[in-house]
This record gives C-alpha cells, structure tokens and sequence, in this order.
C-alpha cells in the first residue's frame, strides 16, 4: 500500500480539562485533509502525545479519525510500544478497527538488540494482515536500529516501509538497498527534500499542520523535475521547520505546533503532563514565525 508522500503525524486535541476534545478532533482531520492536503495521518503517535493516552483513548481515537476521514485520506494507528505483546494486542485490535496501516515504533527505554528489534517487529506482522511501518528514532527511544536489521525486516511482506529520524545517510543505505516496493521516510522536516534527492518516498511531518500545502508543492515540484523550485521552496519552509522545534531553545513537540495551530483558528488545546505549553518568550517566537 502507498500510503502518498506527505503524511501528517498529528496532534490530539484536549479541552481544558484535559481531555480529548472530539469536536476540535473532526475539525482537525478535515483541516489536514483538505487545507494541508495530508495524503494520511498518523493517529497516536509521538506527535499525538501517545505515551500520556490510555489504550482506550487510542481505539477511540483510531475509530473516530477513521470514520471521520470517511476514505479521503489513510489512516495509520501508532501502535508500538515498549512491550512485543502489548503491541500485537493493539495492532490487533486497531485492524479490527479497519485502519489502514500502523505505525510501529523501536522499543524504547528496555533497549533491546538488533535481534531482539527484528523479532519484536517480525512477531508483531506476523500477527497482523496489516501494512506495517517500521519507525526508528533514537533521539527518544535510546536506541537505533540499525541498516541491516531495517534491511532484513524490509523482506517480510507486510512491513511495507520505515521513518527514519536520523541521519540522511541512513536513508540512503536504505533506499539503494531495498526491495522497490518498500518506501523509506523521513521523520525530519528539514530534512525532507534531501531524503527526495536520496531515493527517499515522503515524510512523516509535524510541520505539514501548519505548511502542508507549501510543503505538497515542494515535493510535486522535486517529483516532476523542478528542483530549482523545490529548492525555493524548501528554502522558504526551512524556518517552520526548525523554529517548531528550537523556539528559541528546543521545546518538547508537540507543545508548539500545537499552540501554532491556536494562531491559525485551530483550538486544539494544549499538551498533557509531563509536557508544558510554551513559555510566553517562546509563543512570542512561535507568533513572529507564523507572521514572517
């Protein structure tokens, strides 16, 4: 399954209570869809503040994000977790569901080896007729998977591709070594249009809630040989990209593309605990990122 180049890791909407706000949740998906032209979403995952939701929420949210997107758009459920089991239990239920593909993250904080990784993801497909994509991010996780192992894993049928928040090198390893069918991403803004030039499919994006648009022009134009523009365009973008997360000194995500989001007419509340929303130095900075 291609699930399209531009994929929005997105936000979960709370109320002041703190909550899911399920109103804010239809408005969401629709603005993603039409406004930011998100080719799929990704519900519950990091983005989504998956390690302060319950399972419950995650169905609930998997079920009404599906129902909601009403075949416009891919739904993928971030159903990985620390525990082999746990995520075969969720995956399963996520596909009884009907989401379209899931999300599956390295397991974090146990640190397991190269392995222990391959057989946590090839457990977790072999339970599951669903499309599987792999998600390695070390900077979280304390962990990275390595080239061969994504390699190896890329021959099992239904892992179908992998979003890599590393280094641009890793992706081109990936991408000139594995099957045709299997996409790589980058989990990286701005990173993506060097991923493209690498033989990289799309992105996995938190800055696509606020520039989508912008950013399905940057890629259409890579895409159909105008690299000057994409080159423009990436350039244009590079600020939102960065200032998202560096604002102006780094800022847990999604505390700030979800305060953006507010700036825009999109209420979608603010982050739970542990995470903080920004500080009144840093939403004056995420303000004068949005004007410029």
């Amino acid at each position: 399954m291609d699930f399209g180049r531009l994929i929005t890791a997105m936000v979960t909407p709370f109320d002041g209570a703190g909550e899911i706000n399920w109103e804010a949740t239809s408005r969401l998906v629709d603005y993603l869809i039409k406004e930011q032209k998100s080719e799929a979403l990704v519900v519950c995952g990091t983005t989504g503040e998956s390690p302060t939701l319950s399972d419950r929420e995650k169905l609930q949210l998997f079920a009404f994000v599906k129902e909601r997107a009403a075949g416009r758009c891919r739904v993928i459920a971030g159903t990985g977790t620390n525990s082999t089991r746990h995520s075969i239990d969720l995956t399963k239920e996520a596909e009884n569901i009907g989401v379209d593909g899931v999300l599956l993250v390295v397991p974090y904080y146990n640190k397991p080896n190269q392995e222990g990784l391959y057989r946590h993801f090839a457990a977790i497909a072999a339970e599951t007729s669903l499309p599987c994509i792999l998600y390695n991010v070390p900077g979280r996780t304390g962990v990275s998977m390595s080239v061969a192992t994504t390699l190896r894993l890329a021959e099992i049928r239904n892992i179908v591709a992998t979003k890599e928040c590393l280094s641009v090198d890793q992706i081109t390893q990936i991408a000139t070594a594995c099957p045709e069918d299997f996409h790589v991403y980058t989990g990286d803004d701005s990173a993506g249009l060097a991923a493209l030039a690498v033989g990289g499919h799309g992105i996995i994006s938190v800055a696509s809630h606020i520039v989508g648009a912008e950013m399905t022009e940057m890629i259409s134009a890579f895409i159909s040989g105008n690299v000057g523009e994409a080159g423009r365009l990436h350039r244009q973008l590079f600020p939102v990209f960065k200032g998202l997360f560096d604002c102006p000194q780094p800022l847990p995500n999604p505390s700030a593309v979800k305060y953006a989001l507010g700036l825009r007419g999109q209420e979608v509340g603010s982050v739970r605990l542990p995470l903080v929303p920004p500080s009144a130095e840093e939403a004056d900075f995420i303000k004068a990122l949005l004007e410029s």
